[in-house]
């Protein structure tokens, strides 16, 4: 009989008064791999966190491994998102800094951190050089971290975790802002390492559970609801919990008397950093009311190109770019630009002062801040609540949004992109961090808003399931080249 190599007994994780996970027991042997299953809000990244000993825990977890030689650690946590310092030896960085080449060169590279995690060394530097080609990401070596798109973000974690594969291989949501094409090969490596001696624990999401899992734990109102075989899961458990059903009716949002020939207007758009070239020649016109879908793969260009549009981004003076009428660089104040604009990213979120309550987040959409700096009215102050109330999280309304879950914050967020109700939506990934119940609701309440208002809608998504049928038109970027055509809802398709 074989030994388990990771054991869990009466397991309880708390956060501040909060109960995140109640009792959870079972064990898994080193040949048996395992996904974490559950609602959000469910306390599965908690389970990864406990597992791999980043959080406090009442109760045991035991691990029995083999030897491992230094090349070998043995626990390894690919979290949502990775925490590093910048070369000063501290970690403030801020939203815009991505984009600033001057305040980027105080950030690590790839190649400087990946050296650092191969215990200092850069010999045998073929092992980074072979790890980051098998990823997709050997071109972007010498590049600052805090330059990277999402994706291109995540990829870099990976690389970091696969560089000297561990006994244990801990993966919070790994395909998250991943194209089609990352997703494929990320499920190839691990289908690969899972057999050269590597357990796999795995927060798939939305996805679907790989080939290579044998086991999965359900989690479910703090509880561990199910444990057992992969092919027993779907007869033995009962359908996650029902994420809320949002009446439309009561939706706190409405046409404004804003009128407007072309929302977007860019010509001959150039983008470069450095010497690489990220867009060239490129056209965009949006009328208003136009529904679009932006598309391409990791590092295109995706978030770059919407950063121009919302003011974030340096080269935005350097185009000609028309918004909302005025040309860019013509007298308007970034923050004119923003108070006509819901915006949402997965840096957006990264960068978020998480220490405002919940309130406070949504609230500071008024005056597009990540904090509340300002004092709110009293009809802010009630739509603040009705935001709350429409959404079904008004039980967290006084919590700091770094005591919620990362799903639950997401929310916030979202809400704090439509509590001004402005008539240009920009999202990006939108649904990150979102199960698939929310992120179905998160859909159909776009669809229903774009659908009973006049609002342009610019929308990111590498998920096909979660795109909006209201989208009519797609830019797809690719190679510093662009397409831009037409289309019927059904022939979307993920990005290959």
């Amino acid at each position: 009989m074989q030994k388990p190599s990771i054991i869990a007994k009466d397991l309880i994780v708390k956060t501040q008064e909060n109960t995140v996970l109640d009792g959870i027991s079972f064990s898994l042997n080193s040949n048996e791999h395992l996904a974490i299953l559950g609602s959000a809000d469910s306390g599965k990244t908690s389970l990864a966190n406990a597992l791999s000993g980043k959080i406090h825990f009442a109760g045991i977890i035991a691990t029995s491994f083999s030897n491992v030689t230094d090349r070998h650690t043995r626990i390894e946590l690919v979290e949502q998102r990775y925490q590093f310092k910048n070369l000063s030896g501290v970690s403030e960085f801020y939203y815009q800094q991505r984009f600033n080449s001057f305040d980027s060169e105080d950030a690590p590279t790839i190649l400087e951190e990946l050296i650092k995690a191969n215990n200092g060394s850069s010999k045998p530097t073929n092992n980074i050089d072979s790890t980051l080609a098998v990823l997709g990401i050997d071109h972007l070596k010498n590049a600052p971290l805090i330059q990277l798109s999402s994706g291109e973000h995540k990829r870099f974690q990976l690389a970091k975790a696969l560089l000297n594969p561990p006994q244990v291989l801990i993966l919070d949501t790994p395909y998250t802002g991943l194209d089609v094409g990352a997703c494929k090969k990320l499920n190839e490596i691990l289908e690969q390492i899972s057999t050269k001696g590597s357990q796999i624990i795995i927060i798939p999401g939305t996805f679907p559970i790989q080939d290579f899992i044998t086991h999965v734990a359900f989690l479910q109102n703090k509880k561990l609801q199910y444990f057992g075989e992969k092919e027993n899961y779907e007869t033995s458990v009962s359908s996650e919990a029902a994420a809320p059903v949002y009446d439309n009716n009561l939706l706190p949002v409405s046409d404004e008397d804003f009128q407007f020939d072309n929302i977007v207007e860019m010509k001959n758009i150039h983008l470069n950093y450095g010497s690489h070239v990220i867009l060239q020649k490129l056209d965009w016109t949006i009328k208003q009311g136009e529904k679009w879908l932006l598309r391409g793969r990791n590092g295109a260009g995706k978030s770059s190109l919407l950063n121009m549009i919302t003011g974030d981004h340096p080269q935005a003076y350097s185009n000609e770019i028309y918004l909302f009428g005025k040309r860019r660089g013509s007298g308007e104040s970034i923050w004119d630009i923003k108070q006509k604009t819901g915006y949402i990213s997965p840096e957006l979120h990264a960068y978020f002062d998480k220490n405002v309550s919940c309130f406070q987040a949504i609230g500071s959409g008024y005056f597009d801040t990540i904090g509340l700096y300002k004092k709110l009215n009293k009809s802010q102050n009630n739509k603040i609540l009705q935001w709350l109330d429409f959404l079904q999280i008004s039980h967290v309304s006084t919590k700091p949004l770094h005591s919620i879950s990362s799903s639950l914050q997401r929310m916030i967020l979202l809400a704090r992109a439509l509590v001004k109700n402005p008539p240009l939506l920009v999202l990006d990934e939108p649904c990150q961090g979102l199960d698939q119940h929310q992120s179905n609701q998160f859909v159909s309440l776009i669809d229903h808003i774009c659908g009973e208002t006049n609002k342009t809608l610019i929308y990111v998504s590498h998920d096909e399931t979660n795109i909006p049928s209201c989208i009519d038109k797609v830019l797809h970027l690719e190679n510093g080249d662009y397409k831009i055509k037409k289309i019927k809802r059904q022939t979307v398709k993920a990005v290959a």
